[in-house]
């Protein structure tokens, strides 16, 4: 497998089959080919299809190639040495059966397109003891040196596993250096079976933890938690498993396509799984954390939130016309990024159900036992019917207790996931209902990036307008990654004119919606004046002076359309400008540049006098309303009706 400098993400060691390797540089796209050459008169070595690469946890220069002996390097693959015999059972391949016979070298494709038989499968290193190093072979052994190679002590039989198997993985402890761990893949010879081996004593001994798992899928890989040592992850011919108790019982991660999962690691600043599949696939299970709470814990508890990660802030880019695609065509590559923001992990033990639910499912109990299941009365059916319905959310706060958002999450019975945006809540007008489609140029509505800082985040219920929590407040921290010059020094200055931009832009929407409704009003009471018995003229009239009020107040809102429809330069409009600061700034974290506060107090002022001018708008049109009420005219939208009209 192919492996990283860990000091150095430009260098990469990569592989192809039958032992080729090379040190690849990201910044010069050169590649010098490092595999171990064979001294004078020495045959080739016996690289498998899949040899073995490790870099070494006590030192980044060390490297570790296995044929059928392990080589090392301490200067990055320019120079080798031989640290152990031929460390494999030595057979002859030629004198094996096949098909229940031996066969001659006359037979189809003997010994082609297959690799050598007797070499390396898996190296480990122990992260805690340098020079402790265990091996795996193709043919049954598993050897371990704690002296950097000078001696090394092989075993070939093992509880349960049949001789010769595939050493499929070994690995060494994060937590105790005299634990180890291995797995076996005998499919060749027809054995489906998953082997899972533990060692106490530096391979010494083995037992048996393959436990529950199924029956059928040969196991290819296994990796250990670096928090929980009794968390440990396998990856079969079907899928990938966990288990948290040492191997006792597995799960499956269902989330995962049945498929043949050859290899896992962890990613342990981020408490994430990487797993590679047979299929050349990646999946990356983020944060797994939540696994090291066990499971019987949950059932007891109405709710459990899990400690919230700390996260990054940045702003999502757009490299390709879109967050993901664009306009590059479906078939170039891409795969989606975690969740943006901070991720917030609970389980609920049962959904929260209404009034109606509670009812039906027990009247579907009753009924599936054939009993009667009464009418409602009238007073338990209203009560259903008003019922306002169970919901939850995390309520975020910062440090001093102040509310931040509201995020909506998922009432339902088990595991769910939501992602704040690390925003405040977005100005936009309220909308009941979402679109179904947002174009490329557009993004979902957002308020202000937060500052870095610590936040808190609680799950709360809430029933019929009671509030309730259902977990203490967990703590986080989010993280500037100060990864460039032009991120603000001053975060809290920032902040503090978007949140003043934001209250414009939350006016300005407001505002606009309001000349809309207005304009609604004003068109179902010119058609209201005409159904009233009496002269009309003087209504009609000031019907029409209000119209020709909202249409000249909502130019300087919306801009001259019958000039800028024919493509002619316009004045910006209130909307234009207070849109473009905003637009401009929302995804930003740079100090705000002189232009945009320059056209903020313009936005301000020419706003504060169309607020104005509409605030005085509305006040005529509602005396109009009024005085159409007491004339008789039919409801028109914004009205309340009175009764006693003569």
């Amino acid at each position: 497998e192919p492996q990283f400098d860990p000091n150095d993400p430009n260098i990469i060691y990569p592989q192809y089959q039958f032992g080729g390797l090379a040190r690849y540089d990201k910044r010069t796209m050169e590649r010098i080919y490092i595999t171990p050459h064979p001294e004078a008169g020495e045959p080739e070595y016996k690289w498998n299809w899949n040899s073995p690469l490790l870099v070494s946890p006590h030192m980044s220069t060390r490297l570790y190639y296995g044929a059928e002996k392990l080589f090392r390097s301490d200067d990055r693959g320019d120079s080798w040495q031989v640290i152990s015999p031929d460390l494999t059972q030595q057979i002859d391949r030629n004198e094996l059966k096949v098909m229940d016979r031996i066969w001659s070298v006359d037979s189809i494709a003997k010994n082609v397109s297959t690799s050598m038989y007797g070499s390396l499968i898996g190296i480990s290193e122990s992260p805690l003891q340098k020079d402790l190093i265990m091996v795996g072979s193709d043919d049954g052994v598993i050897s371990v040196t704690d002296d950097g190679g000078k001696n090394w002590t092989s075993k070939k039989k093992f509880t349960k596993v049949p001789d010769m198997s595939y050493v499929s993985d070994v690995l060494f402890s994060n937590h105790d250096a005299n634990v180890a761990y291995a797995t076996f893949d005998n499919h060749k010879r027809g054995d489906y079976k998953p082997y899972v081996l533990k060692s106490t004593d530096q391979g010494k001994s083995w037992k048996d933890i393959t436990g529950d798992l199924p029956k059928r899928g040969s196991t290819h890989t296994i990796v250990e938690d670096h928090v929980d040592p009794n968390l440990l992850f396998v990856g079969t011919e079907f899928g990938a498993f966990f288990t948290q108790n040492g191997g006792d019982n597995w799960h499956e991660l269902t989330q995962l396509p049945t498929i043949a999962v050859r290899d896992l690691e962890i990613q342990s600043r981020e408490n994430d799984l990487v797993i590679g599949t047979f299929g050349r696939g990646v999946y990356i299970l983020d944060d797994y954390s939540p696994l090291r709470q066990a499971s019987d814990s949950l059932k007891k508890t109405t709710a459990t939130v899990f400690p919230v990660k700390d996260a990054w802030m940045y702003i999502e880019g757009d490299l390709y016309d879109d967050r993901e695609k664009g306009s590059s065509g479906s078939e170039f590559y891409t795969a989606s990024n975690p969740g943006l923001g901070a991720t917030f992990s609970y389980h609920l033990k049962d959904s929260f159900e209404t009034l109606k639910k509670k009812r039906r499912n027990a009247e579907i109990k009753i009924e599936n036992e054939g009993g009667d299941t009464p009418y409602p009365t009238w007073d338990e059916l209203r009560e259903e019917d008003n019922e306002e319905a169970p919901e939850v959310f995390f309520l975020v706060e910062d440090q001093q207790g102040n509310v931040i958002s509201r995020v909506p999450a998922k009432n339902s019975k088990g595991f769910h996931r939501v992602q704040w945006d690390m925003r405040f809540p977005a100005p936009d007008p309220v909308s009941l209902k979402k679109p179904n489609w947002i174009p490329y140029w557009a993004s979902e509505p957002m308020g202000p990036l937060v500052t870095p800082g610590k936040y808190q985040a609680t799950l709360m219920k809430r029933h019929n307008g009671e509030l309730s929590e259902l977990s203490q407040a967990m703590p986080f921290t989010l993280k500037s990654m100060a990864n460039s010059p032009e991120i603000s020094q001053n975060p809290q200055q920032v902040l503090a004119f978007k949140k003043d931009l934001a209250e414009l832009q939350r006016s300005v929407n407001g505002a606009n919606k309001k000349l809309s409704e207005m304009n609604n009003r004003i068109k179902h009471l010119n058609k209201a004046v005409d159904l009233i018995s009496m002269d009309n003229k003087q209504l009609l009239e000031k019907a029409r002076e209000l119209s020709e009020r909202l249409i000249a107040v909502g130019i300087k809102f919306s801009g001259d359309s019958t000039i800028s429809s024919r493509q002619e330069p316009t004045p910006w409009s209130i909307s234009q400008r207070v849109g473009s600061l905003y637009g401009g700034l929302i995804e930003s974290q740079a100090d705000i540049p002189g232009n945009y506060k320059k056209s903020m107090k313009i936005a301000q002022s020419s706003y504060s006098s169309a607020l104005k001018e509409l605030q005085m708008i509305e006040a005529d049109l509602t005396a109009f309303e009024d005085e159409l009420e007491e004339n008789g005219a039919p409801w028109t939208p914004g009205r309340m009706p009175t009764l006693g009209v003569k």
